[in-house]
């Protein structure tokens, strides 16, 4: 007897099967290609949420963005997965420019904010309670709580992108004279498109003093 799980998994399988058929009717040569090289220009580090596919928005096709996903897309200094990727991307692969996206009505933003408690994660969306807290007056400014989450998705998006610009494989980069980018975007699930919230970070002079590499 066949479960429905085993079922759903089975659908999943044949889609893939017929998804490498069309491809391959599309262009022979495809995956032969794919298979030789990766030489993405871009790091995206995003969101874990499944509404938001990183090549798909941007429309890029496989081999041209190297993507990282956690939950609520937070930069902490300590995650040994996430600086392992960066400095993949940047040392290894030479990408040029790192996307932080966010993405309006994140479901991590909205807990951290209300305080809904989610167990393990309860830990993980803390520092969206720091950002919270550093723009408290702002945030508490704005008429809706609509309004305050919206805002609060920008924020957090900014606040992770000066994490990674002021992470030492950021610093070291650009120490060495290497040209990296780090920019903060959001995207909207109801509308598709992504804004760019214009707080490109491009040099050691976008990040406070007690963060920059002084010397190799």
């Amino acid at each position: 007897m066949v479960t429905t799980t085993m079922a759903s998994l089975h659908t999943l399988l044949d889609n893939n099967r017929r998804w490498a058929a069309s491809v391959t009717a599309r262009d022979p040569d495809f995956f032969r290609r794919l298979s030789r090289l990766q030489a993405p220009e871009f790091l995206w580090i995003g969101c874990s949420d499944s509404r938001v596919p990183a090549n798909e928005i941007v429309d890029l096709a496989p081999g041209q963005l190297f993507v990282h996903r956690n939950v609520a897309n937070i930069v902490y200094q300590t995650d040994l997965n996430m600086l392992s990727v960066l400095q993949f991307a940047i040392e290894v692969l030479g990408v040029k420019h790192v996307i932080v996206c966010g993405h309006y009505g994140c479901g991590g933003v909205q807990a951290a904010y209300r305080g809904e408690p989610l167990g393990l994660s309860d830990n993980w969306l803390r520092g969206i309670k720091d950002v919270y807290l550093l723009h408290r007056e702002e945030l508490e400014s704005l008429p809706s709580e609509d309004a305050r989450l919206k805002r609060l998705c920008e924020l957090n998006v900014e606040a992770q992108a000066q994490n990674v610009a002021r992470t030492t494989v950021v610093q070291q980069s650009w120490s060495a004279g290497h040209g990296i980018e780090v920019h903060a975007w959001v995207y909207g699930l109801e509308n598709g498109i992504l804004k760019d919230l214009g707080s490109s970070l491009t040099s050691p002079e976008h990040v406070p003093p007690i963060y920059r590499r002084t010397r190799d």
